[in-house]
């Protein structure tokens, strides 16, 4: 079992200590949070170890979990690998592309692991779908949400669709072109509502909507590519998959037969591909703790959380 300290105990913090308490995989020694009061308070309800001094908590671990406020995930994360922790760090992986940067080369040279925790890579209903997912040319997608004050020190863009962002990026074999954006300030001092068009050096075009100010929750992609057509519903957890296919040449009484124009007959059908029930963020950080153990790439790498965040603020600054 790995020894693993947690610093930040606030709402997803907390969720974190839960997850890793309850792991096979790791020794949960403890945490740290800035606010004593909060800590202690967390410490007696709970009954996990707080530790007032981050230096100490991150020296009598080997994976530091950080879940502070962006703002914070590069000090945090700079201290854990420079004292040859591995860390796990919430999305998105820091605050500017810089930072990022400069994480990628501590990481090199004090030859840990890192792991960035875009969750929804790890989601069952994208899980099931990716590998049937083939050089898609066009993708839709909406991840909407009702006004939640937490998260909204960052831009929708850093708070919502970089999970969009980072599927896509997982998906498509093509470096970005070209960005066109609009952001929408309503409730926040920062864009509570935003949309992107990314295109791809090889043709395909990514569409994505994000909003933290909807009536409902939603989030949905959508990824076309030659004859298939592939939704996923990572809320509800579902996916649709529409296929073609050449037709028989005597087709069933109840296949579903279509003809173009030049004549040319194609069947279409339905897939319902295995959707087995998950906890994503269990599942992303015992992941992470096997790369570790077996010395293979973690899922999500410092790499993709730092490609994921050059994109969004690449979307940022074409507001």
């Amino acid at each position: 079992m790995l020894k693993v300290g947690v610093l930040g105990a606030g709402h997803l913090g907390k969720i974190h200590l839960r997850l890793l308490q309850e792991s096979s995989k790791y020794e949960l020694v403890g945490f740290y949070d800035p606010d004593a009061i909060h800590g202690k308070k967390v410490e007696a309800e709970f009954g996990y170890r707080y530790y007032d001094n981050i230096n100490t908590l991150i020296d009598a671990v080997e994976v530091v979990d950080i879940v502070t406020p962006t703002l914070s995930h590069f000090d945090c994360a700079k201290k854990a690998i420079e004292k040859g922790k591995h860390i796990f760090l919430e999305k998105p992986i820091t605050k500017t592309l810089e930072e990022a940067e400069t994480l990628l080369v501590l990481e090199k040279k004090y030859g840990i692991k890192g792991q960035v925790g875009h969750v929804e890579r790890f989601n069952p209903a994208f899980t099931a779908i990716k590998d049937s997912i083939h050089n898609p040319m066009f993708i839709e997608t909406h991840r909407l949400a009702e006004f939640n004050p937490r998260g909204t020190d960052v831009p929708v863009v850093l708070d919502l669709m970089i999970h969009d962002i980072d599927a896509i990026l997982s998906v498509v074999p093509s470096e970005v072109k070209e960005i066109h954006a609009s952001g929408v300030s309503v409730i926040s001092e920062s864009p509570d509502i935003a949309n992107a068009r990314i295109a791809f050096e090889n043709g395909c075009v990514a569409n994505l909507t994000a909003s933290r100010i909807s009536l409902k929750n939603m989030r949905k992609s959508r990824f076309f590519q030659q004859d298939a057509y592939i939704s996923v519903d990572f809320l509800e957890k579902k996916v649709e998959v529409v296929k073609m296919k050449d037709a028989p040449s005597s087709p069933g009484e109840f296949d579903m037969i279509l003809q173009n124009a030049e004549g040319i007959k194609k069947q279409i059908y339905f897939e319902n591909p295995t959707i087995e029930n998950n906890n994503a963020i269990l599942d992303e950080l015992e992941t992470f703790a096997d790369a570790i153990i077996m010395d293979t790439t973690p899922k999500v790498t410092l790499s993709d959380g730092t490609k994921a965040l050059r994109v969004a603020l690449q979307i940022i600054d074409s507001f």
